[in-house]
């Protein structure tokens, strides 16, 4: 893609869109509150996650981000590094409504980024 065409966050459309994709069921971010503790929820695209990530117990929350489960399965499966990279930068000394309103606002912020540049034409 030239330089002309590339979208101001340096995202392509086509890396926005691998990132915004809806994954499949074995793919998705299933939510724990720890070993064998499943929540019954779950999140097969980043949107999604945002969404689960303001009604999941915090216990879940806070037992994901201590193993970077969140920053994995970014990285892992949606392909975003800069996302994943932005995860591991939050403070790991805080808890409950700040760190989930520590992700929130990164994750917020990215699906922002993201759909901007999805949107850009090729």
């Amino acid at each position: 893609m030239d330089a002309e065409k590339m979208p101001k966050s340096g995202i392509s459309p086509e890396l926005a869109s691998r990132i915004l994709r809806t994954v499949t069921l074995p793919e998705a971010f299933l939510f724990f509150t720890d070993i064998g503790q499943y929540t019954g929820e779950f999140a097969p695209c980043l949107a999604n996650f945002l969404e689960k990530s303001e009604r999941i117990p915090l216990k879940s929350i806070e037992f994901h981000f201590e193993r970077e489960d969140f920053e994995r399965w970014i990285r892992e499966t949606l392909s975003d590094e800069c996302l994943a990279d932005e995860m591991c930068k939050i403070d790991r000394t805080i808890r409950g409504e700040e760190l989930r309103a520590a992700i929130q606002t990164i994750v917020e912020k990215r699906l922002e980024e993201l759909k901007a540049a999805a949107m850009t034409e090729t």
